[in-house]
């Protein structure tokens, strides 16, 4: 069964979401995530995606209040990323209660300091950010693309201990165009043993069905459940 992961991503504190990474296209879709989150939870939903868009931007844990009241106020199981670029950042968040964190732009521009947290804190503890334009990694808010392959760029942290990867195929993050599954297959043929985290894309229950007979083990969703193009009842038939 596939794994339902929905996202928050935070700006002001509040829940928004953007369209490619996008911030001028920035859209409030409630001013309380914690509203948000107990609703997923009330529909069966056991883990949470949250990104700290201000985070992203000023390169440093901002929303981690907003963290701590999702983390102490429900059951859900939280990573969180956004900005983390010291070990610092890790320690609030783990403090604010993440069970989990997300490095996307610091495993691409300091892998030495990524591989040490995997060290110190455990790559259970330790997610690996993929995001990728024509299969070349993406990073900074997908501003820039470098010229490493995404699946090399993969198996390389896997050799280092990585064992989940969200991968987001950003021409399709926001557009509810649906979810690069031909992509997620490839890199499943690869790299068996990883535990693909597909992102980006996904527009209706059908995507998530046609994922999850992929075998590809988890999905991260938003802007199909904020803009009702996924009703929250649907998402019981795989909780």
């Amino acid at each position: 069964m596939i794994e339902l992961i929905p996202a928050i991503d935070l700006i002001d504190g509040k829940c928004v979401r953007l369209t490619q990474g996008d911030y001028d296209t920035k859209k409030v879709y409630n001013e309380d995530p914690l509203e948000v989150a107990k609703m997923f939870e009330a529909h069966g939903i056991r883990r949470l995606h949250v990104v700290d868009l201000d985070g992203a931007r000023q390169g440093r844990i901002i929303n981690y209040r907003v963290l701590e009241r999702l983390a102490t106020r429900t059951a859900l199981v939280i990573d969180f990323g956004g900005g983390l670029k010291q070990e610092d950042d890790l320690e609030i968040a783990f403090e604010s209660g993440a069970q989990m964190v997300t490095g996307g732009s610091i495993a691409v521009k300091n892998p030495e300091v990524f591989t040490s947290w995997i060290t110190k804190f455990g790559s259970e503890k330790i997610i690996l950010g993929a995001d990728a334009k024509d299969k070349k990694i993406a990073i900074s808010g997908w501003e820039e693309t470098t010229d490493k392959e995404l699946i090399p760029f993969i198996e390389g942290y896997y050799d280092k201990g990585i064992t989940k990867v969200i991968c987001t195929d950003i021409s399709r993050d926001g557009m509810l165009q649906g979810p690069a599954i031909g992509l997620y297959k490839e890199i499943r043929e690869a790299l068996p043993f990883i535990y693909i985290i597909a992102s980006g894309g996904v527009s209706s229950i059908e995507d998530i069905e046609k994922l999850a007979e992929a075998g590809i083990p988890a999905v991260i969703f938003g802007k199909a459940i904020y803009e009702g193009k996924i009703d929250l009842k649907d998402l019981l038939r795989f909780t």
